[in-house]
């Protein structure tokens, strides 16, 4: 039982990095190459492109913790 709560801890690490780091490369091209585009009428490229990269830097962080975490704890 104890090592399918590490695969689960493991795939929800990996998954918050992986989807982290496209959310960051996502805004980074938002904030680059759209600039003060309209986005659907959301709002200006540039500002979704921020909120896009500081919440893929978080999602990042969090990910990277949780492998650390696991490791230390000797779950993974």
């Amino acid at each position: 039982m104890s090592s399918w709560r590490g695969w689960i801890w493991a795939g929800l690490a990996l998954s918050l990095y992986v989807f982290g780091g496209l959310l960051i490369m996502a805004g980074l091209v938002m904030i680059g190459i759209l600039g003060a585009q309209d986005l659907w009428g959301l709002g200006e490229a540039r500002g979704m492109g921020y909120l896009a990269f500081f919440v893929g830097i978080v999602l990042s962080v969090m990910g990277v913790l949780i492998m650390r975490i696991m490791r230390n704890r000797g779950v993974a």
